[in-house]
């Protein structure tokens, strides 16, 4: 259990400078599409953007796909017979939405065929103080959708380390299957920093997903590096070419 206390400043500490990740793994043994979240969540994405994003999920061998809700129903039957599982975000961006509004996003999305949920912490609520309310909020949509995959988005940007560490304690506590870096939409997106920081905290109880400003493959294996478990960016055609031309050099 993570100290909530004086003493968390301490384990801080102990986060940043002792605990380092692995990096046993090559890169070139990393299947990287398996690895990416491939994503467009612009407000402006057509269903032609939707529908030619899960073309190149099924070409390039990416295993998920996160697109606007409103077009879940279309993106499985695109995606049908191949193993490309469809993402949507819930409480997005802001994750201010009432526990009851979430809730009916998840099922939702679940009915018309999603299987991932990245859901977005209420971040007031955290900073409020409200401990026990962001708990609740994170597990009843876990339990309103136990088929699904469940990722709690902490939008990093807003939180200090305290914070970060105490948010990684509650979505694990409420059943989370990962904790994710960012929306995308905030002041900034993943850091190295932030990662080691919340793969630390989670204890091996949760994976995490680096997402937010993420575009080249440089910082994509910075994150790995850094103990990512995914990572979600819109720049995945460009990353996969760049990771590629790096293999064929190291070849």
């Amino acid at each position: 259990m993570l100290k909530s206390s004086s003493g968390l400043g301490d384990e801080i500490v102990k986060i940043r400078h002792d605990l380092e990740p692995d990096r046993s793994m090559k890169q070139t043994e990393w299947d990287l599409p398996a690895l990416i979240d491939h994503t467009i969540l612009r407000p402006e994405a057509t269903r032609a953007d939707v529908l030619r994003l899960c073309r190149e999920a099924k070409e390039q061998g990416f295993r998920v796909i996160f697109i606007p809700p409103c077009y879940a129903a279309e993106a499985v039957a695109a995606v049908s017979g191949s193993p490309v599982r469809v993402g949507i975000p819930i409480g997005f961006p802001l994750g201010g939405h009432t526990t009851g509004t979430k809730v009916a996003e998840a099922l939702e999305g679940v009915r018309q065929g999603a299987s991932v949920l990245d859901m977005v912490l209420n971040v007031s609520r955290l900073k409020s103080g409200d401990h026990d309310a962001v708990r609740q909020d994170i597990a009843e949509v876990v339990l309103a959708t136990p088929q699904a995959e469940h990722k709690v988005i902490l939008e990093t940007c807003y939180l200090s380390d305290q914070e970060k560490m105490t948010a990684c304690r509650l979505a694990v506590e409420a059943g989370a299957d990962y904790v994710k870096t960012s929306t995308g939409f905030g002041a900034s997106g993943a850091t190295v920093s932030d990662v080691k920081l919340m793969v630390a905290a989670v204890q091996g109880k949760a994976k995490v997903k680096a997402s937010g400003g993420i575009r080249d493959w440089n910082m994509t294996r910075q994150l790995l590096e850094a103990g990512a478990d995914r990572i979600g960016t819109s720049a995945s055609l460009a990353i996969l070419d760049e990771w590629s031309a790096a293999r064929a050099i190291r070849s």
